[in-house]
Protein backbone atom coordinates (compact mmCIF):
# COMPACT_ATOMS: atom_id res chain seq x y z
CA UNK A 1 0.00 0.00 0.00
CA UNK A 2 2.84 2.41 0.76
CA UNK A 3 4.04 2.17 -2.85
CA UNK A 4 0.60 2.93 -4.28
CA UNK A 5 0.18 5.77 -1.76
CA UNK A 6 3.42 7.33 -2.99
CA UNK A 7 2.26 6.81 -6.60
CA UNK A 8 -0.89 8.88 -6.13
CA UNK A 9 0.97 11.52 -4.12
CA UNK A 10 3.45 11.81 -7.02
CA UNK A 11 0.58 11.93 -9.53
CA UNK A 12 -1.01 14.78 -7.55
CA UNK A 13 2.26 16.72 -7.46
CA UNK A 14 2.75 16.18 -11.20
CA UNK A 15 -0.68 17.73 -11.83
CA UNK A 16 0.14 20.67 -9.60
CA UNK A 17 -2.05 19.55 -6.69
CA UNK A 18 -1.20 18.63 -3.17
CA UNK A 19 -3.00 16.39 -0.75
CA UNK A 20 -4.10 18.83 1.95
CA UNK A 21 -4.69 17.56 5.49
CA UNK A 22 -8.46 17.78 4.89
CA UNK A 23 -8.25 15.78 1.67
CA UNK A 24 -6.03 13.23 3.38
CA UNK A 25 -8.54 12.84 6.25
CA UNK A 26 -11.42 12.38 3.81
CA UNK A 27 -9.50 9.85 1.70
CA UNK A 28 -8.41 7.93 4.82
CA UNK A 29 -12.03 7.80 6.03
CA UNK A 30 -13.25 6.44 2.68
CA UNK A 31 -10.52 3.80 2.67
CA UNK A 32 -11.30 2.77 6.24
CA UNK A 33 -15.08 2.62 5.80
CA UNK A 34 -15.01 0.78 2.45
CA UNK A 35 -18.43 2.02 1.22
CA UNK A 36 -19.46 5.29 2.83
CA UNK A 37 -21.92 8.13 2.32
CA UNK A 38 -20.63 11.67 2.78
CA UNK A 39 -22.33 11.67 6.19
CA UNK A 40 -20.46 8.47 7.14
CA UNK A 41 -17.20 10.09 6.01
CA UNK A 42 -17.95 13.20 8.08
CA UNK A 43 -18.60 11.12 11.20
CA UNK A 44 -15.30 9.28 10.70
CA UNK A 45 -13.32 12.46 9.98
CA UNK A 46 -14.80 14.15 13.05
CA UNK A 47 -13.06 11.53 15.19
CA UNK A 48 -9.79 13.29 14.23
CA UNK A 49 -10.84 16.84 13.43
CA UNK A 50 -13.86 18.94 14.35
CA UNK A 51 -12.79 21.64 11.86
CA UNK A 52 -14.41 19.87 8.89
CA UNK A 53 -18.08 20.24 7.95
CA UNK A 54 -20.31 18.36 5.50
CA UNK A 55 -19.83 20.81 2.62
CA UNK A 56 -16.04 20.41 2.99
CA UNK A 57 -16.47 16.62 2.83
CA UNK A 58 -18.59 16.92 -0.35
CA UNK A 59 -16.05 19.25 -2.02
CA UNK A 60 -13.16 16.95 -1.14
CA UNK A 61 -14.99 13.82 -2.30
CA UNK A 62 -15.69 15.50 -5.66
CA UNK A 63 -12.05 16.56 -5.94
CA UNK A 64 -10.77 13.07 -5.01
CA UNK A 65 -13.15 11.53 -7.54
CA UNK A 66 -11.92 13.88 -10.29
CA UNK A 67 -8.40 12.68 -9.52
CA UNK A 68 -9.51 9.04 -9.69
CA UNK A 69 -8.73 8.28 -6.03
CA UNK A 70 -12.35 7.51 -5.08
CA UNK A 71 -15.46 6.44 -6.97
CA UNK A 72 -19.11 6.72 -6.18
CA UNK A 73 -21.91 4.27 -6.68
CA UNK A 74 -25.64 4.41 -6.07
CA UNK A 75 -26.46 1.60 -3.67
CA UNK A 76 -30.10 2.38 -3.01
CA UNK A 77 -31.91 5.25 -1.36
CA UNK A 78 -28.81 6.25 0.65
CA UNK A 79 -27.58 8.54 -2.12
CA UNK A 80 -24.04 8.33 -3.40
CA UNK A 81 -21.70 5.93 -1.62
CA UNK A 82 -17.96 6.38 -2.05
CA UNK A 83 -15.17 3.83 -2.09
CA UNK A 84 -11.44 3.98 -2.68
CA UNK A 85 -9.99 3.05 -6.04
CA UNK A 86 -6.87 1.62 -4.37
CA UNK A 87 -8.55 -1.78 -3.98
CA UNK A 88 -9.54 -4.14 -6.73
CA UNK A 89 -12.08 -3.05 -9.33
CA UNK A 90 -15.57 -4.28 -8.46
CA UNK A 91 -19.28 -3.79 -8.89
CA UNK A 92 -21.96 -4.12 -6.23
CA UNK A 93 -24.88 -6.33 -5.35
CA UNK A 94 -27.36 -5.04 -2.78
CA UNK A 95 -30.06 -6.96 -0.91
CA UNK A 96 -33.29 -4.97 -0.83
CA UNK A 97 -34.35 -6.60 2.46
CA UNK A 98 -31.29 -6.57 4.72
CA UNK A 99 -29.39 -3.82 2.79
CA UNK A 100 -26.21 -5.93 2.71
CA UNK A 101 -23.74 -4.65 0.08
CA UNK A 102 -21.29 -7.09 -1.48
CA UNK A 103 -18.42 -6.33 -3.83
CA UNK A 104 -18.23 -8.59 -6.89
CA UNK A 105 -15.28 -9.13 -9.21
CA UNK A 106 -16.03 -7.62 -12.65
CA UNK A 107 -15.15 -10.93 -14.31
CA UNK A 108 -18.54 -12.19 -13.10
CA UNK A 109 -20.19 -9.66 -15.44
CA UNK A 110 -17.69 -10.15 -18.28
CA UNK A 111 -20.20 -12.02 -20.48
CA UNK A 112 -22.67 -9.13 -20.09
CA UNK A 113 -19.98 -6.54 -20.88
CA UNK A 114 -18.90 -8.50 -23.94
CA UNK A 115 -22.51 -8.81 -25.18
CA UNK A 116 -23.04 -5.05 -24.75
CA UNK A 117 -19.81 -4.40 -26.65
CA UNK A 118 -20.73 -6.74 -29.54
CA UNK A 119 -24.46 -6.05 -29.83
CA UNK A 120 -24.63 -2.38 -28.94
CA UNK A 121 -21.08 -1.09 -29.57
CA UNK A 122 -21.15 -0.01 -25.93
CA UNK A 123 -18.33 -0.14 -23.38
CA UNK A 124 -19.85 -0.75 -19.92
CA UNK A 125 -18.41 0.95 -16.84
CA UNK A 126 -18.85 -1.96 -14.45
CA UNK A 127 -17.48 0.04 -11.51
CA UNK A 128 -20.75 1.97 -11.43
CA UNK A 129 -22.92 -1.13 -11.81
CA UNK A 130 -25.22 -2.00 -8.91
CA UNK A 131 -27.51 -5.02 -9.05
CA UNK A 132 -30.41 -5.12 -6.61
CA UNK A 133 -32.07 -8.31 -5.48
CA UNK A 134 -32.49 -10.49 -2.46
CA UNK A 135 -29.79 -12.52 -0.73
CA UNK A 136 -30.37 -16.20 -0.03
CA UNK A 137 -30.54 -15.72 3.74
CA UNK A 138 -33.36 -13.18 3.30
CA UNK A 139 -35.20 -15.47 0.88
CA UNK A 140 -35.20 -18.16 3.57
CA UNK A 141 -36.67 -15.89 6.30
CA UNK A 142 -40.39 -15.24 6.49
CA UNK A 143 -41.37 -11.70 5.48
CA UNK A 144 -42.07 -9.59 8.58
CA UNK A 145 -42.11 -6.18 6.89
CA UNK A 146 -45.84 -5.67 7.49
CA UNK A 147 -45.55 -6.02 11.25
CA UNK A 148 -44.26 -2.44 11.55
CA UNK A 149 -46.96 -0.76 9.44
Amino acid sequence: MAGSEEDWREALRAKGYRLTPQRELVLAAVEKLSHATPEDVLAEVRRSSSAINLSTVYRNLEFLEELGLVRHAHLGDRGSTYHSTSGREHFHIVCRKCQRVSSVDPEVAAPLAERLRESYDFEADLGHLTVFGECTSCEERPDHDHEHE
